[in-house]
């Protein structure tokens, strides 16, 4: 069952693949003519969707059959819950491209989709039992929902992403230009990450250390990258491997600080190479494609994406959230990192959507304040899971 499920995930991600295609030829590509000559539209874009709705008809079998291979839902650790994340993206996709029929957001929609599905598989893909703490009917409803209005939230990226692209001036090295290319040398890292994670995982590097953790005891920790950032009064116990540059303070995971660090610096070896064959900013590169966008369109995707995704992530991220901690810990808030940036996401957005009604914040302000929250979203998932311990580190 686990390995049938496994292939309905392969399988969804290169039917997301095709339908990205679809997507790009249709905003790209020639139009078509009907039969008096009067240019009709790139059908394309109806076939992208369609391949993306069959997609995600098979992600959800992932989804079900690792359930059932599992005897509980696949949202308990970081492969289960990210590949969530892609699917509750696709979900919101769906639905937002059946309003506005916008071809542009599929092309840089299912990307992020696939970039999601593809860092999800550099973690352990094992099914595993439930820890006690994660044995309650509030992991299903907590999880989801959650990961579903961050899915929602992150079509307001694209969108806000598209509208960037589409109408900042490249030919200007000024501030906005330079922030936007940061957000691409971000997606940029993530490729990075991914690759470089295949490169070490297909030659089986491993280093063990035994340091000291957060409870003062000994411990080991496995890196599956040179250790240029070691665990706090760390020892090498395997023979022959990199000793490391700098040792980390015991709140901090320092084999995935390590595996960021080497991302960041991958990335900018691959940022530095794309913008030497370009020969222009990457945003730049890709404007031309979107000349016959309109920004008011995509603005107002992006509007509707926040509108919807806040209060799905606000009953999830925050409303069960301290529901279940209530039961679990006894407490509604303990301000442990993950609640923290949860409750810093959600009012973020809500200064978003306050600024948008109240201050009249459309158009390029609103964009920004689309990508900033995806990078909010995007710190907590990956650093705060990741690398800052605390009682969500079982994730």
């Amino acid at each position: 069952m686990v390995e049938i499920s496994s292939n309905l995930l392969l399988v969804a991600f290169f039917l997301y693949l095709i339908a990205t295609i679809c997507f790009a030829i249709s905003v790209t590509g020639r139009k078509w003519r009907d039969k008096q000559g009067d240019v009709t539209g790139n059908r394309l874009g109806m076939v992208g969707y369609m391949v993306t709705a069959i997609g995600f008809i098979f992600n959800v079998g992932y989804f079900i059959t690792r359930w059932l291979a599992a005897g509980h839902v696949p949202v308990s650790n970081m492969f289960e819950y990210t590949t969530f994340l892609g699917m509750a993206l696709t979900f919101a996709f769906l639905i937002l491209y059946g309003i506005y029929k916008t071809n542009v957001l599929g092309m840089f929609t299912l990307p992020i989709v696939m970039l999601i599905i593809a860092f999800a598989s550099v973690f352990p893909t094992e099914v595993e039992p439930l820890i006690p703490a994660l044995q309650s009917n509030w992991l299903k409803i907590h999880v989801t929902t959650t990961a579903l209005g961050q899915g929602i939230l992150s079509i307001g990226f694209a969108a806000g992403l598209i509208y960037l692209v589409r109408t900042l001036d490249f030919n200007k090295r000024d501030k906005k230009v330079f922030w936007l290319e940061f957000i691409m040398y971000c997606l940029v890292s993530l490729v990075s990450f991914i690759l470089i994670r295949y490169v070490f995982g297909l030659f089986q590097y491993q280093a063990v250390f035994q340091y000291v953790n957060e409870a003062g005891e000994e411990a080991e920790m496995v890196y599956h990258m040179p250790a240029v950032l070691g665990p706090h009064q760390g020892t090498p116990v395997s023979s022959g491997v990199m000793e490391p540059l700098l040792s980390m303070p015991v709140w901090l995971r320092s084999d995935d600080a390590n595996t960021v660090l080497w991302s960041l610096g991958t990335g900018v070896l691959v940022y530095a190479v794309l913008r030497l064959l370009l020969r222009k900013p990457l945003g730049g590169a890709v404007q031309p494609l979107l000349k016959n966008i309109n920004p008011d369109t995509v603005d107002e995707v992006s509007y509707r994406a926040i509108a919807i995704g806040f209060p799905v992530f606000t009953l999830g991220g925050l409303i069960f959230a301290m529901i279940w901690a209530q039961i679990a810990w006894t407490r509604f808030w303990g301000w442990d990192p993950k609640e923290v940036w949860a409750l810093i996401t959600f009012l973020f957005y809500a200064a978003y959507l306050h600024l948008r009604l109240s201050r009249g914040w459309h158009g390029e302000p609103s964009a920004w304040l689309c990508v900033i929250g995806f990078v909010i979203i995007m710190f907590n998932l990956i650093f705060v899971n990741l690398v800052i311990a605390g009682l969500h580190s079982y994730a």
